[in-house]
């Protein structure tokens, strides 16, 4: 019941390699998004940065742009425009970035850093920020003050927003979902289905029924649809996980899961870890698409472009092995990977 299928897709590795991009963040990367109307994405840096990259025909790749926050950045969204880059950091504050001017202004303040920033596509635009400062703030970018703010259970560690549902996890496992046609009252609070600390939390895309996945810092994803009457869709997956020794068939070495992305095309979706690897999985089908070659590092964080050809991602440090796993040396890439139809579409159900 809970265990995808180990039906791989598994293509030559030697004759499509992954792109290594030009130029990448000085320090570990925590988020990269893609503009919905171009292929332009933004990536956030604990080196107090935010860059911009083109990507073009072939995966050649062109640094654009780059501003400042005043800390390390945790979070980067777009607007629905893709004329503005918004990203929210340790600084407490959230940025707003102008493609066409190049300039950079304040738009939101918390008592503590901000650790997940998302464009909400309601009336003339409204940017979600969540703090530790244990707050979902909701900002209309012409107004200094915020136009209403959410007490959560505990500090933001994730949140995602496919409108009009938005989902909020939390430190001690809180998950609170939101109807944002009613921003500030929670629709549904409940805890994580999954054991340990919750990672990410990310929203179907190209799905009649709402709902989102799980990943946790236990090597596990959890699949939770938000309506009842959906529930006995609900089912959970170990990932990312090694044996102590080759072939002991243990899966004793348990890794984080630091991000999961839904195709937007095909609702199926990547997850990717501590381990160093990329899964893509079908959850309908339950089966997994296709088994990433590892990377030499963790993998932070992952984003598909508009149409879902691109699947960009980054090796960085994570700090999942605290201070001694940060060697010298320590890759620090950002890649991108040609999505083929084989390793993205949805499988026939069982």
């Amino acid at each position: 019941m809970s265990f995808f299928g180990a039906s791989t897709a598994t293509t030559s590795a030697a004759a499509e390699k992954d792109i290594e991009m030009a130029d990448p963040p000085t320090d570990s990367i925590s988020s990269m998004a893609f503009s919905g109307q171009a292929d332009y994405l933004a990536v956030g840096s604990w080196d107090n940065s935010v860059r911009i990259y083109e990507v073009m025909a072939g995966g050649t790749t062109a640094g654009k742009a780059m501003y400042q926050h005043q800390g390390p950045v945790l979070s980067v969204c777009w607007n629905k425009e893709g004329n503005k880059i918004l990203s929210g950091g340790a600084d407490n504050a959230a940025r707003m970035f102008d493609v066409q001017t190049g300039t950079t202004v304040q738009v939101a303040q918390h008592d503590a850093p901000i650790k997940s920033v998302k464009w909400v596509d309601a009336q003339s635009g409204i940017l979600a920020t969540g703090s530790w400062d244990k707050t979902v703030k909701y900002w209309d970018l012409r107004a200094s003050q915020p136009v209403a703010s959410v007490t959560l259970p505990e500090r933001c560690y994730t949140m995602d927003v496919q409108y009009p549902l938005m989902v909020v996890g939390t430190a001690e496992r809180h998950i609170q979902i939101f109807n944002l046609t009613n921003p500030t009252a929670a629709y549904k609070t409940m805890q994580s289905p999954l054991k340990w600390q919750t990672r990410v939390v990310t929203c179907f895309t190209a799905t009649p029924s709402s709902g989102f996945a799980v990943g946790s810092i236990e090597g596990r994803v959890a699949i939770q649809y938000v309506e009842d009457k959906d529930s006995s869709n609900n089912f959970s997956f170990k990932c990312h996980r090694r044996d102590s020794v080759p072939n002991a068939k243990d899966q004793a070495m348990v890794y984080a899961v630091n991000d999961i992305s839904f195709h937007p095309v095909h609702g199926t979706f990547s997850t990717c870890g501590s381990d160093g690897t990329i899964h893509f999985w079908d959850k309908d089908a339950r089966t997994r698409l296709k088994t990433f070659e590892a990377a030499p590092g963790p993998i932070t964080c992952t984003s598909f472009n508009r149409t879902g050809s691109i699947f960009a991602y980054a090796v960085s440090y994570d700090w999942s092995k605290g201070h001694s796993g940060m060697t010298p040396g320590h890759p620090n890439k950002l890649m991108l990977h040609a999505c083929k139809d084989d390793e993205v579409k949805k499988r026939p159900r069982k």
